[in-house]
């Protein structure tokens, strides 16, 4: 009998233990979650700042955040790849890393100034949080219930979303309040020298994002982040003739459910600061704008964290749907309303836009078991449907910004039949049982 009850506290403790780590592990991932989303939404200020610099049009400007999403198609596999031989620690380590090199590469860009180098810096910043996409997102997915899952993503999404409502301050106070194009009203022509100079203000936002993420990399190198264990390891070719990805509906459409909808999220956010600047609209500012912004990503964050309360009493697909419809009748608004309903509107959609990545993301990979890992690899991959935000701004110059946006209804669309239809399992694929996780301290 003391045996017994020996056994069973020792039982209790390991729990408690195994508990607290992860609640610590999932403290630091929300740190990361909210360092790329920082990092990404600072872009929302940069390409207004850069279409002024290099007197781009629509489509050129939007060009440079497609070179950005062409990093999440190119360096998604590879990062899966990695993730599984030097283990999870080791590579957000190097993700970090990867980002603080881009971030000091945005400086000599500054300097010259230099389209080109700007444009490989940022596609060293975009590899970068690549890798942590793909380390961090299904490591969330598992470290609890399978249940609760979506939840789980979208709450700690929310500290995603924290860096993504702060990021339009930090941007519109150091890059456009800094310049002189920033702080100008819409057609006022600028000189050579003031756009040399207006090149320049990206210099001290980029080097103070270079020495977070240098000592945020060094924090994590001494944590012993726990292993999400076989489930989300790669099996062995033997195991791996037994399952199959294309055998799970939700994954197979789930991937361009991701691609389609980061054309959406995309196209709003980076192209907001000149659509509310436009005379028509509400004639602000860059600066300006870039506050109103600030409520667009306060928008996700709520969002995020109101869906995340819902999913813990209601199915996760049924909520989806909901901010999927509200998405489609939001942005149709923004696409034929006059002035500042319009401006609303597109700042409301952000509400609506909150939890669909991390709801898709949770729905496509729910079942993979053993695949987990190569399934995440192809939806992190499938955010490259942001370059298409190329697309919109092709659109833009042709038709005009506003009717622009009705590319972003369609894309609520597929969202909706998403999570009406596709993401419910295809039968016989079942749930497989989800595996305790154990202390990666060993392998780092």
């Amino acid at each position: 009998m003391a045996a017994g009850q020996g056994t069973a506290l020792t039982h209790a403790q390991q729990t408690a233990d195994t508990s607290l780590g992860h609640a610590a592990a999932l403290r630091l991932l929300a740190s990361l979650f909210f360092v790329w989303g920082f990092v990404t939404v600072i872009n929302n200020t940069l390409l207004p700042h850069l279409k002024s610099v290099f007197q781009l049009d629509y489509l050129q400007t939007t060009l440079i955040e497609s070179v950005w999403f062409i990093a999440y198609f190119v360096a998604s596999m590879p990062s899966a790849w990695l993730i599984e031989r030097i283990g999870y620690r080791r590579s957000l380590v190097l993700g970090l890393a990867v980002m603080a090199c881009g971030a000091l590469g945005m400086i000599p860009a500054s300097r010259l100034p230099s389209y080109g180098i700007t444009l490989t810096a940022l596609f060293i910043i975009a590899s970068g949080i690549t890798l942590l996409q793909v380390a961090a997102n299904p490591y969330v997915a598992v470290v609890g219930p399978a249940s609760t899952a979506s939840a789980r993503l979208n709450l700690v999404q929310a500290c995603n979303s924290l860096g993504t409502t702060l990021a339009p301050l930090f941007g519109g106070y150091l890059i456009l309040g800094r310049s002189v194009a920033g702080t100008a009203r819409s057609g006022q022509t600028l000189s050579a020298a003031q756009h040399l100079a207006d090149a320049r203000a990206v210099q001290l936002p980029y080097l103070i994002v270079a020495v977070v993420l240098i000592a945020l990399a060094l924090l994590i190198s001494r944590f012993p982040l726990p292993d999400t264990g076989s489930q989300t390891r790669r099996a062995s070719a033997r195991e791996r003739r037994r399952h199959s990805l294309w055998r799970h509906r939700n994954l197979v459409l789930g991937v361009p459910g991701i691609f389609i909808y980061l054309i959406a999220e995309i196209g709003v956010a980076n192209l907001f600061i000149n659509f509310v600047s436009q005379p028509q609209i509400a004639g602000l500012t860059h600066v300006q704008a870039s506050h109103y912004l600030f409520l667009l990503w306060g928008g996700m964050m709520v969002g995020r964290l109101v869906g995340g309360l819902l999913m813990r009493s209601l199915p996760a697909q049924r909520v989806l749907a909901g901010f999927a419809a509200a998405a489609f009748v939001t942005m149709l608004v923004a696409s034929l309303a006059p002035g500042t309903t319009a401006m609303v509107a597109l700042i409301l959609v952000g509400l609506c836009h909150s939890i669909m990545f991390p709801t898709m993301f949770t729905l496509s990979i729910r079942g993979l078991g053993p695949l987990t890992e190569e399934g995440s690899g192809l939806l992190v991959m499938a955010i490259a449907g942001g370059a298409l935000v190329v697309v919109q701004g092709w659109l833009a110059d042709r038709f005009g910004l506003q009717h622009s946006f009705l590319l972003t209804a369609a894309c609520e669309l597929y969202v909706l039949a998403y999570a009406l239809w596709g993401s419910a399992p295809r039968p016989g694929t079942g749930l497989l049982a989800q595996e305790p996780l154990q202390s990666e301290s060993t392998q780092d």
